[in-house]
């Protein structure tokens, strides 16, 4: 019988213990949500001086709203210049606010060579996603 009440004892310890354990007060909030950015397709031949336009989407898979987004580019081969639809001209590797979810960049050739140029969005978090996009020289004569 003594045997029998250490047993239920122990049980009823070990019971309290996880009953007091699992309780939390705490209440858990996501904040980082994963994201993608979405583009239409875009021409692949460019002449000097041509513009081609480039849609985005920023496609958030949860909304935490204090959550911002910056852009900023690179350009590893050719010449050329990157613009927001606002009128914001960028540098290469300066971050700048991303202030819609949906936007276009407006890219404009100076090279004859191949061009291309990466795309890095980043929230807030440290979350990054890249598009890239490459152009080759467009030398035929006829519009």
């Amino acid at each position: 019988m003594k045997n029998v009440n250490k047993i239920i004892v122990g049980c009823c310890i070990v019971a309290a213990l996880v009953l007091v354990t699992a309780c939390n007060d705490g209440l858990d909030i996501q904040q980082a949500y994963p994201f993608t950015v979405e583009t239409l397709p875009v021409p692949k031949k460019l002449k000097v001086g041509e513009t081609a336009e480039i849609r985005c989407q920023l496609v958030r898979g949860g909304d935490y709203q204090p959550t911002t987004y910056q852009i900023r580019y690179f350009q590893p081969d050719g010449k050329g210049k990157l613009e927001m639809d606002n009128g914001t001209v960028f540098l290469p590797n300066d971050l700048y606010p991303l202030e819609k979810e949906t936007f276009r960049l407006y890219y404009t050739s100076a090279s004859t060579d191949q061009q291309t140029i990466d795309i890095y969005i980043i929230d807030s978090f440290g979350q990054m996603q890249q598009v890239s996009f490459s152009f080759n020289n467009d030398s035929s004569e006829g519009e």
